[in-house]
């Protein structure tokens, strides 16, 4: 039997562990997983820009961090504050979000919405191309950040090391921030890929630390073209992750001056768009790999 609270990001169950033949009932954590509605305020009108499963906690920043990497907001300037909803049934009230903004008009939010509950794992896959971002005015990143091989090559195990419920449970993804040098500045983690990074770059935002220009991103799981978007819209010149990349992140990666590091583990990585940034052992920075 399952037993949870909305503000819990852990639930307690209990399980049966089988090994090696034998079987034992004992108690395990799961990672909480809840449905989070997203809402903005301005000029008296109201409206839901996302509703999507995640982890609960740290929920302002989520809210923050997607609508600055939906083009909603471009700064921390614009937001008036970020609330829970109190006119909603007390059990819910920490499932509603909504973010005040200092403009006298609702921003159009028709090509945003998203009516009924999004998947944690698939946020807005297919819902925009590369093109839709230049016309958003994304520019590509202009960065003279480098990374040592041996840098990039620590930096999965400093983001596990920094996932306290992953450790716990098992069952969550992570987006790590990192100096230039490796140093962790910030971790979050959620049941949901899109989620992590977006509180994670809300946490950027409301620190007033974008643009990310001189920082590594760092992800816990495959890297889709929707995460790629976002690290573009925060300027993040380096993003490197455990797993592969999909065809269309490597696209935008190329289109947009990223730095991708995919399948970074202990014994090397591939690198699939701007490998000038990583500086090999002994050998310099890598201008490009011949076929």
């Amino acid at each position: 039997m399952l037993s949870s609270a909305s503000s819990k990001r852990t639930s307690r169950t209990t399980v049966i562990r089988v090994r090696r033949g034998a079987a034992r009932r004992e108690r395990d954590q799961l990672v909480s997983e809840e449905p989070l509605q997203v809402r903005v305020s301005a000029g008296g009108e109201s409206g839901t820009v996302a509703v999507t499963m995640r982890t609960p906690g740290h929920d302002f920043e989520l809210a923050a961090g997607f609508l600055f990497s939906e083009g909603v907001v471009s700064s921390c300037l614009e937001i008036a504050r970020i609330s829970y909803c109190h006119r909603v049934p007390l059990e819910e009230r920490h499932n509603v979000v909504t973010a005040d903004l200092k403009v006298s008009t609702l921003p159009p939010l028709e090509g945003l919405e998203r009516q009924g509950v999004v998947s944690s794992a698939c946020g807005v896959c297919g819902r925009r191309s590369i093109r839709d971002l230049e016309v958003r005015g994304v520019a590509p990143v202009c960065s003279d950040a480098e990374v040592g091989e041996g840098v990039l090559l620590e930096l999965p195990h400093s983001l596990r090391r920094a996932q306290g419920l992953f450790r716990r449970t098992g069952g969550l993804h992570a987006a790590g921030l990192f100096t230039l040098e490796g140093e962790l500045i910030a971790v979050r983690e959620d049941v949901g890929r899109h989620n992590a990074l977006d509180k994670l770059l809300g946490w950027a935002l409301l620190q007033g630390r974008m643009p990310l220009e001189d920082h590594l991103l760092v992800l816990s799981g495959r890297v889709s073209y929707e995460l790629m978007m976002k690290a573009a819209v925060g300027r993040v010149p380096v993003v490197a992750a455990v797993s592969a990349p999909s065809s269309l992140a490597v696209a935008l990666a190329h289109r947009f001056g990223i730095t991708l590091a995919g399948f970074v583990r202990d014994d090397g990585f591939n690198l699939y768009a701007h490998p000038g940034r990583v500086r090999l052992w002994g050998s310099g920075s890598i201008s490009e790999v011949e076929a």
